[in-house]
């Protein structure tokens, strides 16, 4: 490489550093910097030590309810968003209903009628009291689930079903050329190149999710927010608890985000 190929090069890198410092993007730092700084400094941060094993807990919960509602949510919604596009007409319609219904109702609600209604039936019949699925049933947890599970496949469902829609029929009629099975051209090529285009809003239909955990707290489930509002009753502190729970969103939100982003970017059907 020549030198005066070299010199263009550094010609044209140093406006992009130098156009990063402008003075309202100094301004903001100094305040973020300041703001940070006051943070730390003036509030009262002496119980973090004290109640770090139940913030480890509570944030293992969330975890957990975001990972199993979200798998098992996506699951469903596969083939609700397939049957939409190709079932027959009971299926379709039975699959549009459910999908109305449950995005058309508060979250909250259905949680408390699965907990409060469906939870509060079980006990009344000596079959499932005297089963082996009792000592979950009388438990909080398998409701929270039950409930984010059925939301996210609601919501989900109708963008897998608009995804499905979107694959070009042609390389679904390549593949039955080719000699593929029905279930061979789904796993091979509808179905990924339907969660890839699924992939920018099922990111965001993920965040939602993990936003929607605390909802779990109303039902006694010990999530982070749970732990949170046992310390700001405990404590009487009021605004470092909520800043250091926005944190912990913040820093999940980001981890869901950027890992989305690089499956997004390693997936076969990029270019699709």
């Amino acid at each position: 490489m020549s030198d005066q190929t070299v010199s263009a090069l550094a010609l044209t890198e140093l406006p992009s550093k130098r156009s990063f410092f402008k003075p309202h993007r100094i301004v903001l730092i100094v305040l973020a910097a300041l703001i940070v700084f006051s943070v730390v400094w003036f509030m009262r941060w002496d119980w973090v030590p004290k109640y770090s094993g139940r913030l480890a807990y509570g944030i293992g919960v969330t975890l957990l309810m975001l990972a199993s509602t979200s798998i098992l949510g996506f699951l469903l919604a596969v083939p609700i968003g397939l049957v939409q596009v190709t079932g027959p007409w009971p299926l379709k319609m039975l699959a549009r209903g459910f999908c109305t219904i449950i995005r058309g109702t508060p979250l909250l609600l259905q949680l408390w009628l699965l907990y409060y209604g469906l939870g509060s039936l079980f006990p009344q019949f000596p079959e499932i009291r005297n089963s082996f699925l009792w000592p979950y049933l009388r438990e909080a947890w398998p409701y929270g689930v039950a409930a984010l599970t059925i939301s996210f496949a609601a919501y989900e469902g109708e963008v897998m079903r608009g995804a499905f829609a979107g694959v070009p029929k042609g390389e679904l009629e390549a593949a039955r050329a080719y000699g593929m099975s029905p279930f061979t051209a789904f796993r091979r090529i509808w179905l990924p190149r339907a969660v890839h285009r699924a992939l920018p809003t099922l990111t965001g239909e993920t965040v939602l999710q993990l936003k929607a955990t605390p909802l779990v707290a109303t039902i006694t489930v010990i999530d982070v927010y749970s732990v949170i509002s046992k310390v700001r009753q405990e404590t009487f502190i009021t605004y470092e608890p909520l800043l250091l729970l926005a944190l912990i969103y913040l820093c999940l939100t980001a981890i869901l985000v950027v890992g989305f982003r690089w499956f997004e970017n390693h997936i076969p059907t990029r270019g699709a």
